[in-house]
């Protein structure tokens, strides 16, 4: 057993997988309990999708640039994180680290799981940098996750790739080290970060969709990382776990054309997402406008109320974080269309 298999619960390592229904080329199918129609003329969807979407693995890894067997089809990023969760830390008796301000589902899933959650906190008076040195100290016989997100949500800033590497080197075969990678197309170092899985067999790099492509509704995400890390958290995945059409709609999206419209369309958001930083800093009602590399904008308000108010009032819902310690005045803004966001300034202007 290596170290990096037994960091995972030792139920896991011992679980058989659960035999479903296979398909054979040609042979009629009448072993998996289906029905031989399908409703409301969905042409077969009355059959069961593939145990495991392996044409689809094939193309997200080739999407990405790594081997198929290093990558996990998930749903969305977020069931990654669960999985994740789940299959490392035992109850009561394993931690995980983040560093708040950051994604709230790594506290939601290891409260679920009964697992202890250890804060070190970003260093917001150097624009949310990571705080490596607490970062090694908090790291403890009971650590078995490190989450890092990259670029951050909600402060929108991408992590320093060495300082990554650096907590790699500190948890060894210790822990496993996540970053949350969702919003890396909109910056300048996903290459860089994607290069460390070839010297890091513990480091796992959670990829989506519903961002770069436009596809949130199509819940397709992906857990990269050694193969021993992807089969060992696959097995708690249940067969038949990714829909059919949902296939067809990624594969569609990661077709040549199509990618080439998503290239075109990403490079408009990072030119309105400086447009809009640049309209929100010389606002009366801001503060402060944090940098991003991602589709979204941190804001430093004087009156969060005031800005969430007036947005509203003129169509436009934005996010209020200005109640958390760690984003004290702040309000997360998306970056939309040219038109959403003229709208949103113009609903601003409503404030004196």
């Amino acid at each position: 057993m290596s170290g990096l298999t037994a960091l995972f619960r030792p139920e896991l390592r011992s679980l058989e997988p659960y035999r479903a229904a296979t398909y054979a080329a040609g042979l009629l199918r009448l072993n998996a309990n289906e029905v031989p129609w399908s409703s409301a003329g969905a042409e077969g969807l009355n059959r069961y999708p593939p145990v495991r979407p392996d044409a689809l693995t094939e193309r997200l890894a080739d999407h990405y640039g790594v081997p198929g067997d290093q990558l996990l089809v998930t749903r969305g990023s977020s069931e990654a994180i669960e999985l994740l969760i789940r299959a490392v830390c035992r109850p009561g008796r394993d931690d995980i680290i983040i560093c708040p301000p950051t994604f709230g589902m790594y506290a939601h899933y290891a409260q679920v799981q009964g697992a202890g959650i250890i804060e070190v906190p970003l260093l917001a008076e150097d624009g949310f940098s990571l705080d490596l040195d607490g970062v090694r100290a908090a790291i403890t016989a009971r650590t078995r996750l490190v989450f890092l997100c990259s670029p951050n949500n909600p402060t929108g800033n991408a992590l320093a790739v060495a300082d990554v590497a650096a907590v790699c080197d500190a948890v060894e075969d210790r822990a496993l080290v996540v970053v949350d990678a969702a919003y890396a197309e909109f910056a300048a170092n996903a290459a860089e970060l994607m290069a460390l899985l070839d010297r890091y067999p513990q480091l796992v790099v959670l990829r989506t969709l519903s961002k770069a492509l436009g596809l949130a509704g199509v819940r397709c995400g992906a857990l990269i990382s050694s193969a021993e890390i992807v089969d060992m958290t696959g097995r708690i995945m249940p067969p038949y776990a990714f829909p059919a059409p949902c296939e067809a709609v990624v594969r569609a999206a990661l077709a040549p054309g199509a990618r080439a419209t998503a290239d075109t369309r990403l490079a408009g958001i990072r030119q309105e997402r400086e447009r809009l930083s640049a309209q929100l800093a010389a606002h009366r009602g801001v503060r402060r406008v944090w940098p991003s590399e991602a589709n979204f904008i941190l804001v430093a308000a004087a009156d969060p109320a005031a800005l969430m108010t007036a947005a509203r009032a003129g169509g436009v819902l934005i996010r209020d974080f200005s109640d958390s310690p760690w984003t004290p005045g702040c309000i997360r803004i998306t970056v939309g269309s040219p038109e959403d966001n003229d709208q949103l300034l113009a609903a601003l202007e409503a404030v004196n």
